[in-house]
Order: structure tokens, then C-alpha cells, then sequence
């Protein structure tokens, strides 16, 4: 599935809930199925800056795929880093460079969140960026 293609079902998903009180419980939820980060990436190194809470994010490429696994000591944060896992996870890195944030506007997201939140989140699509960059230079 293309970056967009699961964006636009990330999209729909919100769509069905009601109010954000279902949403919130709906990333808390994907937050649970977050790809388990290997404990020795559970350190300093790997810390997102700019989170309110603790946010670590390591990315592996492997055959040109950049993948993602992370994991947060706060549940909504967690479900913030789920969400953007599942987006830019299993995609080659060139796509997610080129790839628009604009879903998190779509679903309200940002509106939702408490400013530190929401410059946690920026944090994040930018930490998640910077892997991407990084490893396609590497490709070059």
C-alpha cells in the first residue's frame, strides 16, 4: 500500500468515530499494537526531541524498505507514533521524503492536541523525515 493509500484509510477510520473521546480511546488502542522497539534503541539515542513525553524511534533499512519501530512512556503519544509507524513504516525512503503530513490535518489531529502534544507530533514526522533523508543518501 502506497503512503496515501493508507492515509486515505487512516482518514475513513476517524471518520466513524463520533467524538474525540472515541478517537483518543481508538489511538490508544493502535498504540497497544505498536512494533515493540528493541530495548538496547530504549535509550538516549533514539529520543525524540521535542516531546513532552518520552519518545524513542529507531528505523532499519532493509532492500530499500525504511522501517520503524518506537515506543513512548505516555499512551496518547504512543498512539500519535503509532499512527505515523503505520503510514511511513514499509515504505522506501524517497516516498516518505516526498510524502505530505496533510492526513493530520484531515482527521483533526493537531486541533485536538495540547500545543506540547501537538510540537511533539512535528517532532516525530520530522525525526521520521531525517531517518528517511538519511538513508536515501545512503541509496545514492
Amino acid at each position: 500500500m502506497s503512503i496515501s493509500e493508507i492515509q486515505e484509510t487512516i482518514i475513513e477510520e476517524f471518520a466513524m468515530f463520533d467524538d474525540w473521546m472515541q478517537r483518543y480511546e481508538y489511538m490508544i488502542e493502535l498504540g497497544k499494537s505498536l512494533p515493540i522497539i528493541a530495548i538496547e534503541y530504549k535509550n538516549d539515542d533514539y529520543i525524540i526531541k521535542g516531546c513532552q513525553s518520552k519518545v524513542w524511534l529507531h528505523a532499519e533499512l532493509k532492500n530499500n524498505i525504511l522501517n520503524f519501530t518506537a515506543d513512548s512512556d505516555a499512551i496518547i503519544t504512543k498512539g500519535i507514533i503509532a499512527i505515523l509507524i503505520r503510514v511511513f513504516s514499509n515504505q522506501p525512503p524517497k516516498a516518505i521524503i516526498d510524502s505530505s503530513t496533510q492526513f493530520i490535518d484531515d482527521i483533526g489531529l493537531k486541533e485536538h492536541l495540547s500545543p506540547t502534544r501537538a510540537n511533539g507530533l512535528t517532532s516525530m514526522i520530522k525525526q521520521i523525515k531525517m531517518y528517511a533523508i538519511a538513508y536515501q543518501t545512503q541509496l545514492k
